[in-house]
C-alpha cells in the first residue's frame, strides 16, 4: 500500500506533507513518557507485520495493522505509524521520501479515526471489546484503502486502474485485520485490560 515516489502530483505531495506535520505535532503532544514502550512495540509490529508484501497485479497488499493501532495507542497512532513508515522508507525504500507525508495521511488518520471509534464503543465486557476491535481493524483497512485509491487518482487516469486493482487487491486483507484484531483485543481484555487504554484521550 507504500506509495512510491514520483507518483502523486508535487502539490498533493507538499500538501501531504503540511497535514502529517501537523497531526504529527498534535499526537506527539498526546504522549507521555511512560506510554512510550508501549508506543514503540505497536510501532514495531506495524513495521514489521507490513513488510510482508503479496504482488497483485501493478500494485500489493499487506497488513497494515491501522485499526489495531488506533485501539491500543487512541491519538499517538499517527506518530506510530508514521515513525514505522519513516523506517520503512529508508531502511528498506518502501514508499517514498517525497511520498512520505502522503503515506502517513494514508495510514495515520484511519488509525486515529478507529482509535476514536474502539474506545467510544468497546464496552466493558470482553466479547464487546474483541467485537469492537475486530471491526476496528477491518475499518482501518478499509479507509485507508479508500484513501490509498483516492491519492493515487490525483495521478491522472493512467492511474485510474491501479486504484480499482488496489481497492480489490485489500478485500481480503480487510477481512483478515478484522480477524487479527478481534483476536488480539480479545487476548489483551482476558490478560492485560490495562493496555486497552489509549496512551491519553482525545479529549485531553
Amino acid at each position: 500500500m507504500h506509495i512510491s515516489d514520483g507518483v502523486l502530483p508535487i502539490a498533493v505531495t507538499i500538501g501531504g506533507y503540511a497535514v502529517s506535520a501537523g497531526i504529527a505535532a498534535w499526537s506527539a503532544r498526546r504522549i507521555h513518557s511512560r506510554d512510550l514502550p508501549k508506543v514503540a512495540v505497536v510501532t514495531s509490529a506495524f513495521f514489521v507485520a507490513s513488510l510482508i508484501h503479496i504482488p497483485f497485479g501493478p500494485t500489493s497488499a499487506h497488513l497494515l495493522l491501522p485499526g489495531l493501532a488506533g485501539a491500543l495507542l487512541g491519538p499517538a497512532a499517527f506518530l506510530s505509524i508514521s515513525l514505522g513508515l519513516f523506517l520503512q522508507s529508508i531502511l528498506f525504500q518502501f514508499g517514498g521520501i517525497t511520498a512520505l507525508g502522503a503515506n502517513a495521511v494514508m495510514m495515520g488518520v484511519p488509525a486515529v479515526i478507529c482509535g476514536w471509534f474502539f474506545q467510544y464503543f468497546k464496552g466493558r465486557t470482553k466479547a464487546r471489546q474483541a467485537f469492537t476491535g475486530g471491526l476496528a481493524g477491518a475499518l482501518g483497512t478499509f479507509l485507508s484503502a479508500v484513501f490509498l485509491a483516492g491519492l493515487l487518482m490525483t495521478g491522472g487516469e493512467d492511474f485510474f486502474g491501479v486504484a480499482k486493482i488496489a481497492l480489490i487487491a485489500h478485500v481480503p486483507v480487510i477481512v483478515i485485520e478484522g480477524v487479527v484484531s478481534g483476536f488480539t483485543i480479545g487476548f489483551l481484555a482476558r490478560v492485560k485490560p490495562a493496555l486497552l487504554q489509549p496512551v491519553r484521550s482525545f479529549h485531553d
